[in-house]
């Protein structure tokens, strides 16, 4: 088992990172000192459960966390800061910070510097998340040390309900749209005036008009769908609206 270091203070580290055409040193004390700070820290960037679960979830919930005192997000992996920023601009996820561990020594002071030469990666960070309040380590979790790569307890939704266990997250939404469509725009602004977020799929950009008609069994758009519900189109979300 690996061990928690609630209680305990950040390993002070600085980060070499490149912002722009320019390398910039940032230190442990300028990430955390006098702010509440979520790191969640992972295997690898760009590899699948990261990509498609781990990040996108923080990403997501982050106007949430920041409503109940939390400063920013960081996303901690032992890759080099061109890595970790090629990932970024990949994942669009403007709301967590990247940090670049590229020589493990943040994740070996967590004593979470584990090997996984077997898959040709090297030394690279156990995955887990904490709670960070002016440098000191409030709440961690730890995924259980398993084989493979267990992702059960170090998301962020159980972040969330250690910080706000009331809180009832929304349902997640997604509209299918196209660019100049005005109904998708009526769509999108009665989402936004009703205060819920929705994920954006572009036809053309994200998904293919084929790929419209096989999930809803229709060819126009906005296409929303609530829960995993589908809604319909703009009329429908309005009325949908109205009535919830």
């Amino acid at each position: 088992m690996f061990a928690s270091k609630e209680g305990q203070a950040v390993p002070q580290v600085t980060f070499p990172i490149r912002q722009g055409d320019a390398w910039v040193n940032v230190t442990s004390d300028e990430l955390f000192k006098g702010k509440t700070v979520i790191v969640f820290s992972l295997p690898g960037a760009f590899t699948p459960t990261c990509s498609s679960s781990h990040l996108p979830r923080y990403n997501e919930l982050f106007p949430v966390f920041k409503e109940h005192g939390v400063d920013s997000i960081l996303c901690l992996s032992v890759n080099d800061t061109f890595v970790m920023n090629a990932w970024k601009h990949d994942q669009e996820a403007e709301h967590i910070q990247f940090i670049p561990d590229g020589n493990g020594e943040f994740t070996d002071g967590m004593g979470l510097l584990v090997d996984k030469k077997e898959l040709g990666f090297g030394k690279r960070s156990w995955r887990y998340s904490m709670l960070v309040k002016d440098g000191i380590i409030e709440k961690m979790f730890i995924e259980p040390n398993e084989p493979g790569d267990p992702f059960k307890v170090s998301d962020a939704d159980t972040m969330l309900n250690y910080l706000a266990p009331d809180y009832k997250t929304q349902e997640s939404i997604t509209v299918f749209t196209k660019p100049g469509c005005p109904f998708c725009a009526k769509a999108k602004q009665n989402l936004i005036d009703a205060g819920l977020q929705y994920e954006e799929v572009i036809l053309g950009k994200d998904a293919t008009s084929v790929s419209l008609r096989a999930i809803t069994g229709r060819t126009t758009v906005p296409q929303v769908f609530i829960g995993g519900r589908h809604i319909g189109g703009s009329e429908e979300l309005e009325a949908h609206l109205l009535n919830r």
